[in-house]
């Protein structure tokens, strides 16, 4: 039983959750200007768990045969045959129940957009064969997450938009920015694969170099959304703070992969990007709870 439920978590790629689940609590915390009621953190991380585990399996089922051709994700749960198909419809069946059920549970709102999650995790699978935008598609699949935190304690947008509309919509753009930055790094690892198939990336799209410039220019504007976000919720020193350690882990991440050199990808990818998540959580909610202008 054990060593099913480490197959389905590696299958799912559990431990990339940590990714973007702080910016779903992230939203969570802004929106509630302290500590949200334990209830809604509960829902909002069973919501986000559910609809990044049913991407991830659709994903995974959608590229079969093209993971199955590829030598780095050959060994994978599915093109090994250590999972079968039917398993796998079972994770994407379940984990977007999840997603409805625990939006349900948090608020209308939340449940009536919650649909849109499941159409664009099938969207960017596809687009990938057409287009290099597919980064940033991803990066939308993931932005979802402090939007959902913010709509599971606010219930309600208005109409014309307030500042907190405007703070919920920079969270979006910067949690988009951030991920289809570092997908673009991550996708240099296939790049003579995705040549060969046909596939569409940055790198194969513009070249190496540029996509190293792609991807450095959008965690630039990340960085610019975020100082957004500070001006318009006037946050204070501690986010600022963590606006500097940010920018100095994504500056870090940048030295790692060179045009001519891909070996750190991995170690940027995955140890720094978590820091980076984890840094924006923190700072966050200590410059929320202790108010230092």
């Amino acid at each position: 039983m054990l060593s099913k439920i480490k197959l389905y978590s590696d299958f799912v790629m559990l431990k990339h959750t940590l990714f973007a689940i702080p910016f779903a609590y992230l939203g969570a915390f802004l929106a509630s200007g302290g500590v949200p009621e334990l209830r809604i953190l509960l829902w909002v991380g069973l919501a986000f768990l559910g609809a990044r585990s049913a991407a991830m399996a659709l994903n995974n089922l959608i590229d079969k045969d093209i993971d199955a051709r590829n030598p780095r994700t050959a060994g994978r749960e599915l093109p090994s045959g250590k999972i079968s198909l039917k398993e796998v419809r079972a994770i994407i069946i379940v984990s977007y129940f999840l997603l409805f059920f625990s939006s349900y549970q948090l608020n209308w709102l939340c449940f009536l957009l919650a649909p849109i999650i499941p159409v664009t995790s099938l969207v960017y699978p596809y687009l990938k064969r057409f287009s290099p935008v597919s980064h940033f598609v991803l990066g939308l699949n993931l932005g979802y997450a402090p939007v959902g935190g913010w709509l599971a304690v606010k219930g309600m947008i208005n109409y014309p938009f307030e500042a907190q509309e405007f703070a919920m919509l920079l969270l979006l753009f910067a949690v988009t920015l951030w991920v289809g930055g570092f997908d673009i790094i991550y996708s240099l690892l296939d790049l003579d694969f995705d040549k060969k198939e046909g596939l569409f990336s940055v790198p194969t799209f513009f070249g190496v170099k540029n996509a190293l410039l792609f991807s450095f220019a959008s965690h630039i504007l990340m960085l610019a959304m975020l100082i957004g976000l500070m001006f318009v919720l006037n946050l204070g020193i501690v986010f600022k703070a963590g606006l500097v350690v940010i920018a100095a882990l994504i500056w870090y991440e940048h030295t790692l992969v060179k045009a001519d050199n891909f070996t750190s990808i991995p170690v940027a990818f995955f140890n720094v990007n978590v820091a980076v998540s984890l840094s924006m959580l923190v700072f966050t909610v200590a410059d929320v709870m202790l108010a230092i202008p």
